[in-house]
């Protein structure tokens, strides 16, 4: 006879194999939401980067055209 003290192992098992799996889940979710928000970051900023270093390289070609011409002997 039962005295309503058993024990549903199997229930309590599937329980704790499919809570693991929600864990399992949610960390690769969020793993994948953090990559996706570093790339959509970096992605911006490589631009400006690249940007900034051709706009720097323009600026010292331009100077070096101003300090030659400024040296140089005027006919």
């Amino acid at each position: 006879m039962s005295n309503g003290s058993n024990i549903d192992v199997q229930g309590a098992v599937n329980n704790l194999v499919e809570t693991a799996g929600k864990l399992f889940q949610l960390q690769l979710d969020l793993m994948n939401n953090s990559l996706k928000a570093l790339a959509n970051v970096a992605e911006p900023l490589a631009k400006t980067a690249t940007d900034l270093i051709g706009n720097l390289a323009n600026t010292a070609t331009q100077v070096l055209q101003s300090v030659s011409s400024a040296v140089a002997p005027k006919k």
